[in-house]
């Protein structure tokens, strides 16, 4: 999975991507210094990896990762090829899910490129330049169902219904991921690949001054929190340059700084807990002596499909799986004595796999 991270210029999009993976992206006060779209992978942070280990002390313990993308900072006028605009649109096409950093702190050494500091308006500029972008497409699309529905089969009618309907929303301002559509309406706006249908989840980057804060007595959050309300999107609020500290700590000094601060988890930590949320996204585990580890799935997988994701023969030739929760597994206290207690559950290839099931797979091949 692909999480892009898009905002304006000196937002602090890089300095939350050095955060994320200790990359180091060249975080300069000048509006292009993420041209090349840096990427970075990081772990999913799951408590549960480290419980496993300790009953099996294998030799591994591999979580599951999320991909990271700095996309270059976005300009007025992007749309139009404006700044790096067609780059952007291009490395924006390609991720499933958008992080957009908005500023929410005063420093007169940053420049911003509006020359004040106003959220709701960085939040209009981007989300306009990706709606000009989708009308440039959808405007393609119609004119073409439009030459189709000649042939008089019905589908192309309510294709062009249906994209005239998404044409005139977009015209409103609103994005694809706010209008609503039934099942099949769904499937067929996937495959426009659209770039306002990306869930986004708004980070507000603070300053220092305000960490610990509620959220509400912080002007500008309370403002974007107010404005972001009405496309029903989360905000998650992160100060990057304290990010970019914790980042670099060894894991007990991590702990230490953050009880210092009144903090349970980095702002890292909840950001890509709440990716992996927007995205719908679950894990499940598998655990034995050589390695214990945690696999990407989509809610609602199939236990063959689940099965793939570790290797294509274990979907060809699935037999069954052996599953338990991880917490009926923590509360017993072994693998063992939850086979003896008959614990462990034979699921067929109907089972949908649940976030925290421990499975083990039989297969065939």
């Amino acid at each position: 999975m692909k999480l892009g991270i898009v905002g304006l210029p000196n937002v602090g999009k890089s300095t939350l991507f050095n955060a994320i993976t200790k990359a180091g992206a060249e975080a300069a006060n000048y509006p292009f210094c993420t041209i090349e779209p840096n990427v970075g992978v990081v772990a999913v942070p799951d408590e549960r990896l480290d419980r496993l280990a300790e009953m099996y002390n294998p030799e591994k313990v591999t979580p599951t990762t999320i991909e990271f993308v700095d996309i270059a900072g976005l300009v007025r006028g992007a749309s139009q090829g404006e700044g790096l605009g067609n780059k952007f649109l291009s490395h924006i096409r390609e991720v499933d899910a958008i992080v957009h950093v908005v500023r929410c702190f005063e420093n007169e050494n940053i420049t911003h490129v509006d020359g004040s500091i106003d959220p709701v308006r960085d939040i209009e500029t981007i989300n306009l330049e990706l709606i000009f972008a989708d009308m440039e497409s959808v405007e393609r699309r119609i004119e073409r169902t439009r030459k189709m529905t000649k042939s008089g089969e019905k589908k192309y009618q309510i294709e062009l219904a249906l994209l005239e309907r998404i044409y005139e929303n977009l015209e409103k301002n609103i994005p694809v991921r706010s209008m609503e559509f039934d099942e099949e309406e769904r499937e067929y706006v996937k495959q426009l690949f659209l770039l306002t249908s990306k869930p986004v989840i708004y980070a507000a980057n603070i300053s220092e001054g305000d960490v610990g804060k509620d959220p509400n007595s912080i002007p500008l959050v309370k403002k974007l929190m107010d404005y972001v309300a009405q496309e029903k999107a989360e905000v998650l609020v992160i100060c990057a340059n304290l990010e970019e500290e914790i980042a670099q700590l060894e894991p007990e000094e991590k702990q230490a700084f953050l009880e210092e601060l009144g903090m349970k988890e980095s702002g890292l930590d909840r950001l890509v807990k709440a990716c992996y949320k927007l995205l719908g996204l679950i894990s499940f585990l598998t655990a034995g002596p050589k390695e214990v580890r945690a696999w990407t799935i989509v809610k609602g997988t199939k236990a063959p499909q689940a099965a793939g994701k570790i290797h294509s023969d274990f979907e060809r030739g699935f037999i069954r799986a052996e599953v338990i929760h991880f917490d009926t597994l923590m509360e017993v206290g072994s693998y063992t004595a939850a086979k003896e207690k008959g614990l462990v559950r034979s699921e067929g290839k109907e089972y949908e796999v649940q976030d925290g099931d421990v499975i083990l797979f039989r297969f065939n091949v």
